[in-house]
């Protein structure tokens, strides 16, 4: 870590967080570089990223909104950072994930290390034959509509470190560009594509839907991937 930067964000974490977003691949955002275009200036670019994120200049660029045909004849809105701020974004991850999931439950499979979709339906499964009665709940438009506030007290909960919690109310305030050139600031939401997304959508859900179910309805049991819940109970719930 430079002793010089504010910031205590290092070189090697801003290094490992690239090595993540170049497995992943993805799209280019709103500056249509792609990370063939990031990679020809590797050094360059990955020094200029740990700058301003070490010193706290760093904002995000516009996220790139893509409207993506579901089977039902719907749309999903995703929203497309571009390629450095995926990085920066895989920063705060790596750093925070760690914490957050020691606390999450254990029946909360989506997006988490080490679980999958196929964990959940394993154990909906075998849970179905155990009760009388299954619900299936599905949040719409979820994480177009997460309160802010209430997500940055749960932040709270779980960290002090000013610069987590800066770059992560700087993403969440992020402008979203539209096809037609139109911007947007939004009051509510976490882009659907982010990075950091998935971890703040499991966070704001632990605390709104997990940590209330087990506090209210403890003999209930559930399972939960990401906004889609299967609760079920014996009898009438």
């Amino acid at each position: 870590m430079n002793k010089t930067k504010p910031l205590p964000i290092s070189k090697r974490q801003v290094w490992d967080a690239y090595k993540r977003i170049r497995a992943n691949k993805g799209a280019a955002g709103i500056d249509g570089q792609t990370i063939t275009d990031f990679e020809e200036q590797l050094e360059d670019n990955l020094y200029k990223l740990w700058n301003r994120l070490a010193s706290g200049s760093y904002y995000p660029q516009p996220v790139k909104r893509v409207d993506i045909p579901k089977a039902n004849g719907a749309t999903r809105p995703l929203g497309i950072p571009t390629i450095a701020d995926r990085i920066a974004q895989m920063v705060v991850k790596m750093h925070i994930e760690p914490e957050l999931e020691s606390h999450f439950h254990h029946d909360s499979y989506g997006y988490r290390p080490n679980k999958s979709a196929l964990d959940a339906v394993g154990v909906t499964r075998k849970r179905c034959w155990q009760n009388d009665w299954v619900l299936s709940l599905d949040i719409k438009g979820f994480f177009d509509h997460i309160n802010h506030d209430l997500l940055i007290r749960a932040l709270h909960k779980h960290t002090q470190e000013k610069w987590v919690l800066l770059y992560i109310e700087r993403w969440l305030k992020a402008p979203i560009a539209f096809r037609d050139g139109s911007l947007t600031h939004p009051k509510e939401g976490t882009p659907q594509g982010g990075v950091i997304s998935p971890l703040l959508a499991n966070l704001y859900l632990h605390y709104t839907f997990d940590v209330w179910m087990k506090r209210n309805k403890p003999q209930i049991p559930f399972e939960r991937y990401a906004d889609d819940s299967v609760p079920r109970a014996q009898g009438i719930v």
